[in-house]
Order: C-alpha cells, then structure tokens, then sequence
C-alpha cells in the first residue's frame, strides 16, 4: 500500500472553500491535478496535511489563514496617486504592478478617490479560514 510522502508526486482531487461554503476552487468535475513534493504548486501547510494518506482515500481539512494564504496585513494597503493609471478603473478589478525587483505583483482597486486609488496588495484569500478537501487518485514515489 502506498502512501503519500515527501517524495511523492500526488494526484489528486481537490476543493477549496470559505467558512461559509462557498467554494472558491475545485476539480472534482475534472480532471485531477498533480504535483511533486515541495513543488511550489501546493502551500508546505496543504501539502502536510496530505502525509500519509492513500490512494483513494479523501479528507478535509480547515485551514486557519496561517497556515493558509496569511493574515490579512494593513501594511499592504497602498495609496498609490490616480494620475499613474492610464486606464478605466472600477473597483473591485485586479491590476498588476512591478515590484521593486520587476516582478509582477497583482493588487485589488479597493477604493477610487479623486486624487488617490487605495490599492490592496493583500492575497484575495488572506484571513480567511478555508477548508481544502483531498481525494487521493494516485500516487507515484519520486527519488
């Protein structure tokens, strides 16, 4: 019996959703995902809590914003001066901005003032509690 490890490439099914139940992703109606160990396709705190379980087995699991997309951060709230976008904005929409190393960093248009956009940095999902559900597909050991 194989069970899932460190080493494991893991294909799966999963589902993640709110306190409330809504569901913000899953691929139970498609097809299954995979992934390696330590990837980077999972957070270290979902992919822990697949250890030891097998192939055809499913859980849940409630994630606390730590151990998921992080607590929410007032610090990421940005104003940023309207006349730097040269575009429509509504709020609500995601706009991507360069960081200071030139990657891309998305943020939300929280509130449009007449001189000042409050831009919020913060992952869409940060403080919120979420359940992610397992169901193990297969598994393959990895070296």
């Amino acid at each position: 019996m194989s069970l899932v490890t460190k080493n494991s490439r893991v294909t799966l099914h999963f589902e993640l959703s709110l306190e409330d139940g809504a569901i913000v992703d899953s691929n139970f109606s498609k097809a299954p995902a995979s992934f390696k160990f330590g990837d980077g396709s999972l957070l270290p705190a979902f992919e822990d809590a697949l250890l030891g379980m097998q192939v055809n087995q499913e859980a849940s699991f409630s994630m606390p914003p730590e151990k998921a997309f992080g607590a929410r951060n007032e610090n990421n709230i940005q104003m940023i001066p309207r006349s730097q976008f040269a575009m429509d904005l509504k709020e609500g929409m995601v706009v991507s901005f360069a960081d200071v190393g030139k990657n891309e960093l998305p943020g939300v248009i929280a509130q449009i003032g007449e001189e000042q956009v409050q831009v919020d940095f913060n992952h869409p999902l940060a403080g919120r509690t979420l359940t992610f559900k397992a169901q193990i597909v297969a598994i393959e050991e990895t070296v």
